[in-house]
């Protein structure tokens, strides 16, 4: 018979293991000597102190979860309780139990450690939501849409909260997005009302303008053409393609009549010698206007100097290409600034722009709460099939915002 502290081999070759309860059998060696068996038996204890070992580094160092820390801990307390090995088995369930309050402990961390996420996601949400029903109010079109745009975008970034909970914050959220949307279509449709009403006034005075071209009642008729330019100015603007071709034509009938006047007056040339000269300092007031520092102020003295322009009357036939050509680069270089500045704010083109953005932002929205659904109710082929359809979406949003992007918003 051969023994040790921990085991004895009888002589019939069973093996025990002893411990707090007594000895117990561990099994049966006929292969060899008795310190063979025993030999055999303490490697196999060696291999579960080896093994707790391990499993207590993971514990301690990853991200094990408790739930398969504690299927690892059953596993090895199944061969401790079984008695296959000969060492300080008791030594090893005290380790083993401890290993359990420590998985426990960690448990119940990461249970609060979760619920505090949670509440900060919940606490960010609700921000958000209240940023947004703070932006569906506002008037600056092009800032609160962006900023709508990126509170998505952190929203996206941010965990999910319990389904009752998300599903209120983000209605709320939305909501306020498509009172936005709402507010800003009625917006430029109200432009572009504005607009149309400008067009059919203009027709009118285009059309009047025209048939005093040929007129022969040269004051009254001047004195209208003042008024229709007057009445232009305060119609506002049409639409873009039409508001140079009305102005062409409405300014071309006016050149009609008044080079007609002109030859008419032919004889004036004292009055219009000494136009010609008030003229020339016009001009010359006007170029100082060159280049343009400041449009609203450009436009307000070029009307100023076009206005006492016009009250002068005509010059010289001769000389009047010369000075009315310094005129027209005035007016050109402010004209070019004006188209400028009206192509960078065309708010018809991204209005529409902004609406498709807007609707494909949506529809990539929900196609995104559609997939999240399908997966979360294990549907993965649906979810799949909405993924192929979201790319598409998601690529024709990215084009329409670079679109947006050329309008400066």
């Amino acid at each position: 018979m051969s023994s040790d502290p921990w085991g004895r081999v009888d002589e019939t070759g069973t093996v025990y293991v002893r411990t707090a309860d007594g000895e117990q059998v561990v099994g049966s060696w006929q292969a060899g000597s008795p310190d063979e068996a025993l030999a055999y038996f303490e490697r196999k204890y060696e291999g579960l102190v080896v093994e707790i070992g391990l499993l207590e580094r993971r514990v301690k160092t990853t991200d094990l979860s408790a739930k398969d820390a504690q299927i690892a801990i059953d596993h090895i307390r199944e061969q401790v309780d079984a008695h296959h090995a000969v060492g300080d088995l008791d030594a090893l369930k005290v380790r083993l139990d401890k290993l359990v309050e420590t998985v426990e402990a960690r448990r119940e961390e990461r249970k609060a450690q979760r619920a505090k996420q949670s509440d900060e996601a919940r606490h960010s949400k609700e921000a958000l939501v209240t940023e947004a029903e703070e932006l569906a109010q506002s008037d600056q079109w092009r800032a609160a849409g962006e900023r709508l745009r990126a509170l998505v975008d952190t929203w996206k970034g941010l965990p999910r909260l319990d389904r009752k909970s998300d599903d209120e914050l983000w209605h709320r959220f939305s909501h306020a997005r498509s009172a936005f949307s709402k507010r800003r279509k009625a917006h430029f449709a109200s432009l572009d009302a504005q607009r149309e009403e400008a067009r059919k006034t203009k027709e009118k005075l285009v059309a009047e303008a025209e048939s005093l071209s040929a007129s022969t009642d040269w004051g009254p008729t001047a004195a209208r053409y003042r008024e229709l330019m007057a009445d232009w100015k305060a119609a506002g603007r049409a639409q873009r393609e039409h508001e140079d071709d009305l102005w062409n034509r409405f300014r071309g009938a006016q050149d009609v009549f008044f080079a007609a006047r002109s030859s008419v007056f032919a004889e004036r040339d004292a009055e219009q010698t000494e136009n010609l000269k008030l003229k020339e300092e016009l001009a010359e007031e006007a170029e100082k206007l060159v280049p343009v520092q400041d449009l609203k102020a450009a436009r307000a003295a070029f009307r100023s100097i076009n206005e006492r322009w016009e009250a002068i009357g005509h010059v010289p036939r001769d000389a009047r290409p010369k000075v009315e050509g310094r005129m027209h680069t005035v007016e050109r270089a402010l004209q070019e600034s004006e188209e400028t500045e009206w192509r960078r704010t065309n708010p018809e083109a991204r209005a529409r722009a902004e609406g498709l953005t807007g609707q494909l932002q949506a529809a990539v929205d929900k196609l995104q709460g559609q997939i999240e659904t399908a997966r979360s109710s294990g549907n993965n082929a649906r979810a799949d099939k909405l993924q192929k359809e979201l790319d598409g979406r998601q690529a024709l949003l990215e084009q329409a915002l670079k679109g947006l992007q050329e309008f400066g918003g």
